[in-house]
């Protein structure tokens, strides 16, 4: 008899072990699945699709009033085709690495307009009794690729890191619109207030977090939002925002950027040849036409097509990007670098770095670029067309053709896969990333609490170094994240102390390539970043 009370014990606890998930908002109750000692909820829509006569505007905040369920995801926003090549420099397997880092290939997973969904990941145990800190990733992609479900492993691994650490945190990920879909450019657009809308979007579903992630066991006056590449740009711009960094909506207040922060990039009527573009492609440039009515009603099939034919961070223009945030008037009420520079920044800590070898991936677009004259040529006019050729003197000195001063740096005359590939690898590297980041963490000095990190890890990796993207596969700083969510501080008490950032002490974590954190000074190549910000200020891309 009491054999058989302790077998039905046990089935009656795995079952309700097994049932799966709920949460409750406005009345209605949303079902997820567990996944281990993880919880998802997944899918959720947090605003209208913008399909429709609803594409290229502003989106509408959808709130959910009837039972749902929230066990799968969503598909992603339309992403542009990745168009790398295969190998590289005769054998490199460039697809090895790509394929680990969502952001470097297309999505496995299926794309449709119907995109704007939100995720939220959380131990088991969690409940509405709980008020844990939330991360909120913002996936990568140069604002043309990207999509919640591909970082699904990585939302798991943060929840049950955070778990055994004894500090558990809610994970939250919203697909936001990529590409021209998300960022497209021009006078119409300008004219019609519906610039920057993958901004927007971000913005919709951080304020869906506030008001819901209580009912999930989150605590909305913790929030900290994160971010790689793209994602990490968007945060920086999340936290300048349309009311200038005054944070008025307290939509988050603590923020973790990897590789990224305010880009150098000019007013959104500068990319009108990228709208024109794609109004020709799509037949849209009859005259007199509405183009801007004319890309809302065509089929999205024609529409994507263009897309994936525009340049990207894969053609020759590489980092020259079409579609990126630009100064609207509205969301970025100027150049972001000039609005950092002002201090026009939510006043919340933050953490910022970089890879040493930022550049790397991009180079390999313009391999063909093997001479000292074709080098100059392509700079001047694919990154600061608007800036004499005489002003740009310098730079040929600052980033010489001697390859053992390129990057991957410190590898002498190794990894040189054309004779400009290293000078084009460091340069790269430095104007989007390093100089940018330098800069933003310098400006908001003395503002505000900062810390910064650079790591070298995966410094053996052929051509490519330390390389955009390798510390998400190498979970470097998955404490670090967790723990400045918690704690908006990343130290722990052990261990090397990494130290606050300041312009006169400017020290940073550093990752070596193998081994514990060591602490530099954030000084090299002093000359390099100062002649870059002073140029991107005076000529944005």
């Amino acid at each position: 008899m009491l054999g058989n009370l302790v077998l039905v014990a046990c089935f009656l606890g795995s079952s309700f072990a097994a049932d799966p998930p709920t949460a409750h908002i406005n009345g209605a109750t949303i079902t997820g699945v567990n996944n281990g000692t993880v919880s998802q909820f997944l899918g959720i829509p947090y605003a209208s699709p913008p399909n429709g006569d609803r594409r290229f505007r502003r989106p509408e905040p959808l709130e959910i009033f009837s039972d749902r369920d929230a066990k799968v995801y969503g598909p992603g926003c339309p992403a542009q085709a990745v168009k790398f090549p295969g190998t590289f420099a005769g054998s490199t397997n460039i697809s090895t690495l790509t394929n680990e880092i969502p952001e470097f290939h297309n999505s496995k997973f299926p794309m449709d307009e119907d995109c704007l969904t939100i995720n939220i990941m959380r131990p088991v145990s969690a409940g509405p009794q709980n008020s844990y800190p939330v991360v909120v990733w913002i996936y990568g992609g140069a604002f043309e690729t990207g999509d919640t479900q591909s970082y699904d492993g990585l939302g798991i691994r943060i929840i049950q890191r955070s778990a055994a650490l004894g500090t558990p945190v809610i994970f939250v990920s919203m697909n936001y619109r990529n590409s021209a879909f998300g960022f497209l450019g021009g006078q119409q657009v300008y004219d019609e207030e519906v610039g920057n809308l993958g901004l927007w979007d971000q913005r919709v579903a951080l304020r869906w977090v506030k008001k819901h992630i209580s009912a999930f066991g989150g605590n909305s006056s913790k929030v900290m939002i994160w971010g790689e590449s793209a994602g990490s740009i968007s945060v920086a711009l999340q936290m300048i925002g349309p009311d200038n960094g005054a944070n008025t909506e307290n939509l988050f207040q603590a923020a973790f950027m990897q590789s990224g922060t305010v880009v150098p990039v000019g007013d959104i009527r500068d990319a009108q040849k990228h709208y024109d573009f794609l109004v020709n492609a799509t037949g849209c440039d009859i005259p007199k036409t509405d183009t801007l009515g004319c890309l809302r009603g065509l089929p999205y099939q024609t529409l994507k097509d263009a897309v994936d034919k525009s340049q990207s961070f894969t053609s020759y223009e590489s980092l020259n990007l079409a579609w990126v945030p630009r100064a609207d008037g509205l969301f970025l009420k100027g150049d972001p670098q000039k609005l950092a520079r002002d201090g026009l920044v939510a006043k919340i800590p933050f953490v910022a770095g970089c890879m040493v070898d930022e550049g790397t991936f991009f180079a390999v677009s313009t391999r063909n670029i093997t001479t000292e004259a074709q080098f100059r040529t392509y700079i001047h006019e694919n990154f600061v067309a608007k800036a004499p050729i005489g002003e740009l003197d310098q730079l040929w000195t600052l980033y010489p053709s001697n390859v053992s001063e390129g990057s991957p740096f410190n590898t002498s005359i190794f990894n040189a896969a054309t004779p400009q590939f290293k000078r084009m690898a460091a340069f790269q590297g430095d104007v989007v990333f390093q100089a940018p980041t330098r800069f933003f963490l310098q400006s908001l000095s003395g503002r505000q609490k900062a810390w910064s990190y650079l790591s070298r890890r995966f410094k053996s990796i052929p051509f490519f170094g330390s390389f955009h993207g390798s510390d998400l596969l190498l979970n470097t700083l998955d404490d670090y994240v967790i723990r400045f969510a918690v704690n908006h501080d990343p130290n722990n008490g052990t261990g090397v102390v990494w130290p606050q950032y300041t312009k006169a002490s400017p020290r940073r974590y550093t990752f070596p390539p193998t081994g514990s954190p060591t602490i530099e000074l954030d000084t090299q190549r002093a000359a390099q970043m100062a002649y870059l910000t002073n140029l991107s200020l005076t000529y944005p891309i």
